[in-house]
């Protein structure tokens, strides 16, 4: 397709109305849209007339309201690190087993000092006071701790995971 004269001044004549390249394609014939627009860019055409718009902006309709809906807060600006508060969850108490029923023996009883790999390091009392030890029990194998404290210190998975879902 060759840009005539006469074609040419068409063109500037429709695109000075305003019309859409699309449409101007369409009132030439034979050319597509990217062809006028790169002929419009090429002759270096710019401002058009608007095309005819409605005096006054169409009314909104009004949205609906949801019945019970709460307001949401008015957020402003990036809110990705804002704090997020979740309500606080007690958890529920864990049973222990009975301290009185494993009194550690003072043959056990050791300090820091006197722990080995043999030995439980379960740790008994506050460790502020004159009176804290660890347990000092021979350990099950593999473990730092005697068959009872590791019973209370390793836990079945599906008990772990029965307590996380009951929260």
């Amino acid at each position: 397709m060759n840009w005539t004269d006469e074609r040419v001044e068409l063109l500037k004549k429709l695109w000075s109305e305003g019309l859409s390249a699309s449409q101007i394609a369409a009132e030439l014939g034979g050319v597509t849209r990217n062809a006028v627009i790169g002929k419009v860019h090429r002759l270096g055409l710019s401002g058009r007339a608007k095309a005819v718009a409605a005096a006054a902006p169409r009314p909104r309709k009004p949205r609906p309201v949801a019945p019970g809906a709460a307001p949401r807060p008015m957020v402003q600006g990036n809110t990705a690190l804002a704090p997020v508060y979740h309500p606080v969850v007690e958890p529920e108490p864990m049973e222990m087993p009975d301290p009185v029923s494993n009194v550690v023996p003072m043959a056990d009883r050791c300090s820091i000092l006197n722990l080995t790999e043999f030995t439980c390091r379960w740790p008994v009392g506050d460790p502020g006071k004159a009176d804290f030890f660890y347990c000092g029990s021979r350990t099950k194998t593999g473990l730092p701790y005697c068959a009872y404290h590791a019973r209370i210190a390793y836990q079945p998975v599906q008990d772990r995971n029965r307590r996380r879902l009951a929260r």
